[in-house]
């Protein structure tokens, strides 16, 4: 789930756009002071919408530069109620993606939302996969606990990689051997139940179940 930041001072504007975007699936945390959202900047969003004007004296201006200072790439998309060339060129020139002028459509802003979401992590979501804390990035062959990153051999990916992308499918040893190893590995399937334990004890938050009898599957 994409998390959006909206910074609004007009509270019942915030609470219908909220509503709006958490019907598209977003996750909204909403601040009505600049001074607020300076103080979030550091936690995970992707995606800010940002009024100039707001409820303090730090405006739309000051939280972009703040947020810039931390990351280049976040998007953001600025509101005002003053439709004026020269906001729309200064919002552009501090890093804003887009700009909406109020009074403006809550169905309109969440098109304008997903289209930015879609252009800035279309790449990201086909080559990371997220699973509870883990991020696994399958170009790279890295796995991430929250910002750690997990020290993974070539085998325990490969089976944790099979995991997460049959969440809940029961495979039986020689499956996991098949998918894993490889149909020209001879031995014993034993080194399966070795290398879930080596997983289990790398990534000690996933939920890998034993199936008596049968193999081991992944809640």
């Amino acid at each position: 789930m994409y998390t959006v930041c909206l910074v609004e001072d007009e509270i019942a504007l915030s609470n219908v756009v909220k509503a709006y975007l958490e019907r598209a699936g977003y996750e909204v945390i909403c601040f009505t002071k600049g001074s607020e959202a300076i103080n979030y900047i550091g936690n995970k969003v992707d995606l800010w919408i940002l009024d100039i004007m707001l409820g303090d004296d730090i405006n739309g201006y000051d939280v972009i530069k703040a947020i810039r200072e931390k990351d280049e790439n976040v998007p953001v998309i600025f509101t005002s109620a003053r439709d004026q060339d020269l906001d729309k060129i200064f919002g552009l020139e501090l890093g804003s993606d887009d700009y909406m002028t109020k009074p403006y459509s809550s169905k309109e802003l969440v098109l304008r939302v997903n289209n930015i979401i879609k252009r800035v992590y279309k790449d990201k979501e086909n080559n990371i996969i997220t699973h509870g804390d883990y991020n696994i990035n399958l170009d790279k062959r890295i796995v991430l606990d929250k910002e750690k990153e997990l020290k993974l051999t070539t085998l325990e990916f490969d089976l944790l990689l099979l995991f997460v992308q049959n969440i809940g499918k029961c495979f039986q040893r020689e499956e996991i051997l098949s998918n894993v190893w490889g149909q020209d590995y001879f031995g014993t399937d034993r080194v399966v139940d070795d290398l879930v334990r080596r997983l289990r004890k790398k990534c000690s938050k996933l939920k890998i179940e034993s199936v008596y009898g049968y193999g081991y599957r992944m809640l």
